[in-house]
């Protein structure tokens, strides 16, 4: 550490944290930075925090504002290894997210005073640390907000339960590494929401056994750019691209399937890309150039990764249980364009694929329209318009320069 940076840490250190804040320049300056979040003028202000998981808290902000007399915003707090770097209507730091008491208060005001509801994402707590989060949800309410809990997958999944009803659960027998923390998460999430007994949200269908009261608050992509990438057509080279980009690796069933994907790969059948920490800003271009995208083996649902490959126009391949399709048919009249596949199935379906490419072809074609149809802002602002009490019209988003504390 230079001099400079010692003196400077040892006058921080010395001086009250409120006091710093007001009278350090470069204290006042991050102040400045990290800003509250706010919403435009409108009749009903939605607020989503804390998590936007995969982008989508920004995407649903978007979509809100379809709905007439709606304005939305999205809040997140990143952390310094966020290579994905989805975009957010405002975002702070984790580290000032738990620890700034001052701006802590200035964005409990902001929030009270510039929104009417709030989505709260993943039971985490939207208000900084010092709080839990049926206490943050009690605050909100007591000022007249509307609150509802938004679950994303792994935070409402109870282990238990699906290591029961699929037979390919990464929670059998005891072999995702995690289990034991996620067990606990889930367990606590469901008794908060129990406790709350306000309105719940799932991001994809499967979860609905989880929560059957719940409604479908569907995943958002926006088609056109990930087709802009991917303008030819798939399974035209001889050895197609096939490609696998597992966020969660334990979860998406990667290691049941490497060995074929391997061995696929070495005899010259298909070439094999397995991808991770890979900015959202890439990944139309990863899929752009794959023929065959591989979602997931183990858990038995869909999300926002398959329906952007699905976007891209790509034969997309996964196990998807036959509930979550009959909810999707049931739902919306349409067919899942994905490709039925268990890990243990994967290389036979493969070769069909490569056998009868046209048909393959055929089938991803339908994703684009699939994606338009099922996930879109539109069908969004569908599923929030009850909770927000109004129906499907425009709205804006803005983090404002909060240059001092009131």
């Amino acid at each position: 550490m230079s001099a400079l940076a010692g003196l400077k840490r040892a006058v921080t250190d010395s001086i009250p944290e409120p006091l710093a804040e007001r009278v350090l320049p470069w204290k006042r300056a991050a102040f400045r930075s990290a800003g509250v979040t706010s919403s435009a003028p409108a009749e009903t202000r939605l607020l989503i925090a804390p998590v936007n998981s995969a982008g989508q808290g920004f995407a649903w902000a978007r979509a809100a504002e379809r709905l007439p007399g709606v304005s939305a915003a999205n809040f997140m707090y990143r952390g310094a290894d966020d290579v994905f770097a989805y975009p957010a209507d405002h975002s702070v730091p984790t580290a000032y997210f738990v620890q700034n008491r001052r701006w802590q208060a200035a964005q409990r005001r902001a929030v009270a005073r510039g929104f009417t509801h709030v989505l709260v994402e993943s039971g985490r707590q939207v208000l900084g640390s010092g709080s839990t989060p049926a206490d943050d949800v009690a605050w909100l309410r007591s000022r007249g907000l509307q609150v509802a809990l938004l679950w994303h997958g792994s935070d409402i999944r109870r282990p238990d339960h699906h290591a029961r009803r699929e037979p390919d659960s990464p929670f059998r027998d005891g072999q995702y590494g995690e289990q034991s923390r996620l067990q606990e998460i889930t367990e606590a999430n469901h008794r908060l929401q129990r406790r709350l007994g306000i309105p719940a949200f799932v991001s994809t269908p499967d979860l609905l056994t989880d929560l059957p009261g719940a409604t479908w608050l569907p995943v958002v992509v926006d088609v056109d750019p990930w087709a802009a990438t991917a303008p030819a057509a798939p399974l035209r080279r001889d050895r197609p691209i096939v490609v696998h980009a597992p966020s969660r690796a334990g979860l998406k069933g990667t290691a049941a399937v490497t060995p074929t994907l391997q061995r696929l790969h070495d005899d010259g059948v298909i070439e094999y890309r397995e991808v991770t920490g890979v900015p959202a800003s890439r990944m139309p271009q990863v899929y752009g150039e794959a023929d065959i995208v591989l979602d997931q083996f183990s858990l038995g649902i869909y999300g926002v990764a398959a329906c952007e490959a699905l976007a891209s126009g790509r034969v997309v391949i996964s196990h998807v249980a036959e509930e979550v399709r009959e909810r999707v048919r049931a739902g919306t009249g349409r067919e899942l364009p994905i490709l039925q596949s268990r890990a243990a199935d994967l290389e036979g379906v493969l070769r069909g694929v490569l056998a009868d490419r046209d048909r393959a072809s055929a089938f991803a074609a339908d994703g684009p329209d699939f994606v338009r149809a099922v996930h879109s802002r539109r069908r969004a602002a569908e599923a929030l318009a009850g909770f927000l009490g109004e129906r499907e019209g425009g709205g804006g988003s803005r983090m404002e320069d909060w240059t001092d504390a009131r």
